[in-house]
């Protein structure tokens, strides 16, 4: 990116995940800074944006697809965006968030707001998007460019791949991993 370009536009999303790779994104600490200068955060869970914007230069997708909420989401914003990038485990094979495919997701609500509920026990229905039957990773339902692994991606790999993309080049986050 040269001093005449504009800034990159930025966006992360948060599906069915833990949020430790958004918490990687900010462990780069003060390099935060050094992105601010070159990227504009136009949508992400701490950005009062209340939809996704069109022209999306770069996505950070953190988690699986666990719900019809999810994919409705994902496919949107892949529409919306140039690069779209699968940070985490989650998101590139479904894992930790997958866990409940053995059980089901009924079952998993059960136990959850029943079994372990000791006032009120009920499944929610309006609070909680339902749940698919299974979870599955982003890259089954929408094109992905980059996949950065990990369970969080380390702070300096998600750096390391930010950087390259805004120079303009693309990645491969499974070379530096490890």
């Amino acid at each position: 990116m040269t001093a005449t370009q504009t800034k990159v536009r930025l966006a992360t999303v948060w599906l069915d995940g833990c949020s430790g790779c958004h918490m990687s994104l900010l462990d780069t600490d003060e390099r935060l800074v050094a992105l601010a200068q070159r990227v504009t955060v136009v949508w992400g869970p701490l950005v009062d944006a209340k939809q996704f914007p069109e022209n999306v230069d770069v996505t950070l997708v953190e988690g699986a697809i666990s719900s019809e909420d999810d994919l409705h989401r994902i496919r949107l914003v892949r529409a919306r965006t140039k690069i779209l990038v699968t940070l985490g485990d989650c998101a590139i094979t479904g894992n930790v968030s997958a866990m409940r495919n053995n059980f089901g997701a009924n079952a998993v609500l059960k136990r959850a707001y029943l079994e372990n509920a000791t006032l009120d026990a009920q499944i929610p229905r309006q609070v909680i998007p339902a749940l698919n039957a299974i979870v599955r990773p982003v890259h089954e339902f929408v094109p992905v460019d980059v996949f950065v692994p990990g369970c969080p991606p380390s702070a300096d790999l998600i750096f390391s791949v930010l950087s390259e993309l805004l120079e303009g080049k693309m990645p491969n986050p499974a070379a530096k991993f490890g």
